[in-house]
């Protein structure tokens, strides 16, 4: 469904908001936030995260690389979406759509508060931050404490919640290439104990695009309670409407030749005006919190999630010439209608121990998820142009046939065990053990014959260590192992299988310090990784695919947060990472050394900065960033060239009101973020965009 609504009812609801509302307080308060001093460390840091244990612990206590990006920096950054961030995550950058890469690998699962459930998972679109309260990324394999998943690391989202303070505003952004966004947001307390409360968010936004065709419009609507049933009890619950429509898309990337040179202008499409990506999701989430005792606490959790996207498009095919003159000029093109739907549900809890020096989690998780896939397909297209693309396709006399109609049924269960120990006042211990099972059943409504039922179990743990040193100097070290069965699909003759279960470990080792009175953090963390048995699509035959016997990952990060001065502030994140293919599979593929060994989307280096500086005189601060990739290489093994690209914001306050201007890739560098394959390319990074916005909070 559409909300036509929104624009007209976000300026009437407000209205006697604003009408019965004193601002001096709220002014005052906010211009306190904007000058503080020491931001870095007391806005851009949080000292404890759940994300590397399951439990809320101190993040130098953690004996796994953590990060976690605040609110107060994904504002500074007038983040849209999550891309937009992968500059202040070290060994994170973009892979295709919507997956990243994490320390060298592959990764397209995200929790939410926790718990598996991403509206945007199995779909080509990327999570947006409108309704993210903070954004945190636990590096290596996770499956110990969150069961399956890839080993270079995962996100966790953690979503805004009901306020025991009012918290109202309106807020409107423009910008160039037709931008605009509206949003209304009010939360705080329904009744005088502020025991029970309220949230409520209503947002879109719209856009046009440098690419040909291309528009996007984003709706969402964000609803939250949360009652405070006893001085020990809390029940939360949420939901979320996701509307998202992308016109000239699924968006692909150029062709390039093998030295990553782009064989189009970076307009350039090869999709149709008529062709788009239609996204209808919701979400809905209830959490139980419960202090049975001094020592005894425990959590329910519940979240259901159902999405349903349409895909009209047409994919590049490879190069042809058209005219016979020995060069390539047009791109073969195939058209696909797809039809993908996701719905599941997932249950968590965690009962916790607090006893002596002991903090003692038994964990469980259950997820059942289901996914339709309706694909029909037409190769009957007229090829497109490099250099004169025409969009006139009679997509009537497209001979469709049907090329996929299948259903996935999966469960994973999973049972965990863990115990962090305090065993001296510097010395602290972790061990964990998780049991998991997973199940499913591949339906084939085409061919019964292919039909599947696949089960598997296996086991992750986890061991580490962290150590006070000093206050300055807080060493940790960890081994962790992680678990990824096949799907079902992935085990038919007709793809290639069957496969074994993807295995991984790493061994990390890192030191976080503090220094010059504890305004300059600087942590560093070195790491290895082994994966075996991963899947990636056959590059002779894209219905089939491929196992890789083993890749290797290992490198460095270094995190620093610094308080220049008491206006002058830094975020700082660097990455060296190495990741190869050390074995080859038994498919006759194999590989050769140095550069060409090298695992895709997998840059050697990448750096992150974002640093600002406060004008007290003017209310007012600027702020600077750039980010630079290394050299990559796609699934084809052409190179995606290195890149780097700067942003600016200028953010300045009078009375209530908050006014932001934000310009990314200030350069309008024309540049790839990743690669796919020599027949769809590279995938293109924005273009210079400007981003205004006015706050006005009552």
């Amino acid at each position: 469904m559409k909300y036509p609504m929104i624009s007209s009812s976000l300026l009437l609801l407000s209205l006697p908001l604003m009408a019965a509302t004193d601002t001096t307080t709220t002014s005052s308060e906010q211009l306190d936030t904007l000058l503080v001093t020491g931001r870095a460390l007391s806005h851009y840091k949080e000292e404890s995260a759940s994300i590397g244990s399951r439990t809320e612990t101190d993040i130098d206590k953690t004996a796994q690389s953590v990060q976690v990006l605040t609110e107060t920096l994904i504002e500074d950054q007038a983040a849209h979406q999550v891309t937009d961030l992968y500059r202040s995550i070290s060994g994170v950058s973009q892979d295709n759509v919507s997956t990243v890469t994490f320390r060298g690998f592959h990764q397209d699962e995200q929790l939410y508060d926790g718990m598996r459930g991403n509206p945007y998972k199995e779909f080509f679109t990327v999570p947006q931050l409108v309704n993210i309260q903070e954004v945190q990324a636990i590096k290596g394999p996770a499956g110990a404490l969150y069961g399956a998943g890839e080993p270079g690391g995962v996100i966790n989202y953690v979503s805004k919640k009901p306020t025991y303070e009012p918290e109202n505003f309106i807020k409107l952004g423009a910008g160039n290439k037709g931008y605009h966004s509206e949003q209304l947001s009010s939360s705080g307390p329904i009744n005088q104990d502020a025991s029970q409360r309220y949230r409520l968010s209503l947002y879109q936004d719209k856009s046009d695009s440098y690419r040909n065709n291309v528009d996007q419009d984003n709706q969402n609507i964000d609803l939250g309670y949360a009652w405070d049933i006893n001085d020990d009890t809390t029940l939360t619950l949420q939901y979320t409407n996701i509307e998202q429509t992308l016109d000239g898309a699924r968006l692909r990337g150029i062709p390039t030749d093998d030295d990553g040179n782009f064989l189009a202008d970076d307009s350039w499409n090869a999709n149709e005006p008529g062709d788009q990506q239609a996204l209808d999701a919701e979400t809905f989430q209830a959490k139980l919190e419960q202090y049975i005792n001094a020592t005894v606490s425990w959590d329910l959790g519940l979240r259901y999630f159902k999405g349903e996207e349409i895909q009209n498009y047409h994919e590049s095919r490879g190069l042809t010439d058209t005219d016979n003159d020995g060069i390539n000029d047009a791109v073969r093109r195939q058209y696909r209608d797809q039809l993908r739907s996701n719905e599941g549900i997932s249950l968590s809890s965690n009962l916790v121990f607090d006893v002596n020096d002991h903090t003692v989690l038994v964990g469980a998780d259950y997820t059942r998820n289901t996914y339709d896939y309706l694909y029909y397909r037409a190769n009957n297209t007229d090829p497109l142009s490099l250099n004169n693309p025409t969009y006139d396709a009679d997509i009537s006399r497209y001979n469709l046939t049907l090329n996929q109609d299948n259903q996935t049924v999966s469960q994973q269960m999973g049972l965990l065990l863990q115990d962090q120990w305090a065993a001296t006042e510097r010395l602290d211990l972790v061990a964990g053990v998780r049991l998991n099972h997973f199940e499913e059943d591949f339906t084939d409504h085409r061919d019964r014959s292919n039909d599947a039922t696949y089960s598997d179990q296996g086991i992750d743990t986890r061991v580490g260590a962290t150590y006070a040193w000093s206050d300055n100097v807080k060493p940790y070290t960890s081994y962790s192992t992680g678990y990824q069965p096949q799907s079902a699909g992935d085990q038919q003759d007709s793809v290639g299988g069957p496969f074994d279960p993807e295995q991984s470990r790493q061994m990390e080792a890192g030191v976080r310090t503090y220094w010059l009175d504890k305004r300059l953090n600087v942590n560093l963390a070195v790491y290895h990784i082994e994966r075996e048995n991963i899947l990636q699509e056959d590059p002779n035959d894209s219905d089939r695919k491929i196992a890789l016997g083993k890749v290797r990952s290992q490198g460095a990060e270094i995190d620093v947060l610094a308080d220049i001065t008491d206006r002058w502030v830094a975020n700082l994140s660097y990455a060296y990472n190495d990741t190869i293919v050390k074995q080859a599979n038994d498919d006759g593929i194999r590989f050769g050394a140095g550069d060409s060994d090298r695992f895709s989307n997998s840059p050697l280096h990448q750096l992150g900065l974002w640093t600002r500086y406060d004008l007290p005189s003017l209310s007012s601060a600027v702020s600077i960033g750039a980010e630079h990739v290394s050299q990559q290489y796609n699934r084809d093994h052409q190179k995606v060239k290195p890149y780097t690209v700067y942003d600016a914001t200028w953010q300045t306050q009078i009375d209530a009101w908050t006014l932001q201007a934000t310009i990314k890739n200030l350069t309008d560098e024309v540049y790839a973020t990743s690669g796919f394959n020599r027949n769809i390319g590279s995938n293109l990074g924005e273009r210079r965009r400007i981003y205004l916005s006015a706050q006005y909070d009552f």
